[in-house]
């Protein structure tokens, strides 16, 4: 039974964290789409109700309407702040999920180098012991044919 390098084991984790990783940003960015979302329909709602009150120009509005209207436009302006919170977080987060997944790449592609590497130099002592194998053959075959 052949033994695995350790490496390979801890190249799965990397590969694993990183595909984790993409999930969460990928997840994060939805989230934030989301949350961009309900604050364009909030604005969009805001722009449609101040063209609704301007198609009322030239009518008269009792001062409670006009009252009820303004204190409306207040909610609505708060809530629109508050979104502007909620999107910004969501900014954040992506900004953190996606240095998170950098950070995971570059693990993954360090361990990829390593065990490259040490491939390489397998490689390389393979062939050295391959062509010592070669000069030694040669060499027998040498001596065997002057000693005829």
């Amino acid at each position: 039974m052949a033994k695995t390098d350790p490496l390979v084991t801890v190249l799965k984790l990397a590969v694993e964290a990183e595909e984790k990783a993409a999930l969460q940003l990928k997840a994060a960015q939805f989230e934030r789409q989301k949350r961009q979302g309900q604050l364009d329909a909030l604005n969009n709602y805001r722009l449609d109700y101040m063209k609704q009150m301007e198609g009322h120009t030239g009518t008269t509005l009792r001062a409670n309407q006009y009252h009820q209207f303004h204190q409306f436009i207040r909610q609505v302006d708060s809530a629109i702040n508050q979104q502007v919170a909620v999107v910004q977080d969501g900014e954040k987060q992506v900004g953190y999920r996606q240095q998170h997944w950098q950070e995971t790449q570059q693990k993954r592609k360090a361990v990829e180098m390593l065990l490259a590497k040490k491939a390489t130099k397998a490689q390389i002592a393979e062939s050295k012991r391959e062509q010592k194998m070669s000069d030694e053959f040669a060499m027998q075959q040498y001596f065997r044919n002057k000693m005829k």
